[in-house]
């Protein structure tokens, strides 16, 4: 098998069941088995390391008063965040995919958590808090009825609704859109663009990992957002766009495109890696240094 983090099941009279010597992932729409293929040194950067400073994941539940329920998020702090009280920290909200849920980027499938506390002492990004929630896309697509403009849209309403203003009231933030950033894997990636690109009162930073964002038209997307280059320039100061050289989701030709329009756009590209969680480690390795600076 090639190297990184890869969901199984084992196939037991034609049912795929979960091995019982595996720990469980919720991953393709369902809880899972996962194995990590191990990469050389290049791979350590989403390693614990000893003498690294390590931030907290932090399991909060909060109510959504737009919606009349509880919701959950996995929120992350730095090493600093208790014990530099007058410290206030910019803030990331960075998402999972179709058929995962909030708990994939801090788990092993992810390691965000790692990643931050690894590029933070070391000096290559800043310190921020980021947001894990609910993208609402565990069920499949299309399962109720959903299309593109409905699958996921609750996470999108909610984010603005609730989210972002219960982080800005629990935690020491900085609140303003100068230190908001959003980013996403796969289906994340779009909500990202549907969440961030009609706001950008709300947001400076915005980054797709292999984004969803097929049928969506750059000519036309929130109100023709990305018509004016030089106003979209101004306000978002780092769009980055990645994905693997193994998989076809469009991102370099929609990069191309945005290019010729004038857009500051700018593309990574994962060697080697297909639509896959080491293709999305390497992308946040590389969006997290552009960040509030």
């Amino acid at each position: 098998m090639v190297v990184g983090f890869h969901y199984y099941f084992l196939v037991a009279d034609g049912l795929n069941v979960i091995d019982p010597a595996t720990t469980a992932y919720f991953g393709c729409n369902r809880v899972a088995g996962g194995i990590e293929i191990p990469e050389g040194a290049e791979g350590d950067y989403y390693r614990l390391q000893k003498d690294v400073p390590h931030g907290q994941v932090r399991s909060v539940d909060y109510y959504a008063t737009s919606q009349g329920q509880f919701r959950h998020a996995m929120i992350y702090t730095p090493a600093d965040y208790d014990t530099n009280t007058a410290k206030r920290y910019p803030v990331l909200y960075l998402q999972h995919g179709m058929g995962e849920d909030e708990t994939g980027w801090s788990s092993l499938q992810g390691r965000a958590n790692v990643i931050l506390d690894n590029m933070i002492a070391s000096g290559q990004c800043e310190p921020m808090i980021v947001v894990m929630e609910s993208g609402d896309t565990q069920a499949p697509f299309g399962y109720g009825g959903t299309t593109y403009a409905t699958y996921g849209k609750s996470f999108v309403d909610a984010l603005h609704a609730d989210l972002i203003p219960m982080v800005d009231k629990t935690f020491r933030t900085l609140s303003d859109r100068e230190h908001r950033a959003m980013a996403g894997l796969s289906w994340g990636g779009r909500q990202t663009w549907e969440a961030a690109l009609p706001h950008l009162e709300k947001f400076s930073y915005i980054g797709t990992f292999s984004g969803a964002l097929f049928g969506m038209d750059v000519h036309t997307l929130a109100n023709g957002v990305f018509n004016d280059a030089e106003r979209f320039n101004s306000q978002v100061h780092y769009l980055f766009m990645g994905c693997g050289t193994e998989e076809n989701f469009g991102t370099q030709a929609m990069v191309k495109e945005l290019q010729n329009m004038g857009i500051k756009a700018n593309l990574f590209e994962s060697q080697g890696t297909a639509h896959e969680w080491l293709t999305w480690r390497r992308c946040l390795k590389e969006f997290l240094p552009h960040l509030f600076k």
